[in-house]
């Protein structure tokens, strides 16, 4: 993987790779970070010379990390035909462009392994490939639908489409307007009648009322009449 061997100052004793955020102990030896915190889970001695070590004394040593990470690598996709070399703090970046890096193919329901460098062949071929119409129309395109398909054409057929929903949600506002309109028109008939049918009592309690002031005062008069004989 390195271009160059690294020194054996550079490999840590427990995992016998090269550093990785190296750390230093209070007895000066030197360990990946991660591997010496889950070391000392164990047992809390060093790994090489076994004096006791306290977890909250290791400290991180940029500077060497820095120099790792200057030196040069070869891609791991070198097995595939990649010839790149570059510094093992842009081994990320790099996986994210190395042509010859193995990736699956991104459309749904596709389960193909290929090389990055092979996405555009395959694409063209492959019978899971869509993607949104580049003119904006919305159309999901695939390879059984892309020659026949024309913007104008689907566009103009979804405008008439909502043309027609929206007119049908006209006329079905229309006629709720006519039955609320209905509606209102008898209720406006049922308080007519109602207020006839008041006034009407109204006009006969004044007859009654007036029929029995009548009827009192014949009654008082007759007796002072008998009276006078």
């Amino acid at each position: 993987m390195f271009v160059d061997p690294p020194d054996y100052d550079l490999i840590c004793t427990i995992c016998q790779g090269v550093l990785r955020c190296p750390v230093r102990a209070a007895c000066h030896h030197i360990f990946c970070k991660k591997c010496i915190l889950q070391w000392l889970k164990r047992q809390e001695t060093c790994p090489c010379c076994r004096k006791p070590v306290n977890p909250s004394l290791i400290f991180v040593m940029f500077k060497l990390s820095k120099s790792i990470g200057r030196m040069k690598i070869k891609c791991t996709n070198e097995i595939r035909g990649c010839e790149e070399t570059f510094s093992l703090s842009e081994q990320y970046c790099h996986s994210l462009t190395c042509l010859y890096e193995l990736i699956p193919c991104p459309y749904q329901g596709c389960r193909a392994q290929l090389l990055r460098r092979d996405l555009g062949t395959h694409a063209r071929h492959c019978e899971h490939w869509s993607q949104p119409c580049s003119m904006g129309c919305g159309t999901i395109l695939s390879h059984r639908n892309q020659a026949d398909h024309n913007c104008y054409r689907q566009l103009r057929q979804e405008y008439e489409a909502k043309q027609r929903n929206h007119r049908a949600i006209a006329a079905a506002l229309q006629r709720k307007m006519k039955r609320m309109q209905s509606t209102m028109a008898h209720m406006k008939r049922q308080l007519g009648l109602i207020c006839e049918s008041l006034e009407g009592m109204d006009d006969l309690h004044e007859v009654e009322g007036d029929e029995q002031g009548e009827s009192s005062s014949s009654s008082h008069g007759t007796p002072s009449g008998n009276r006078n004989y």
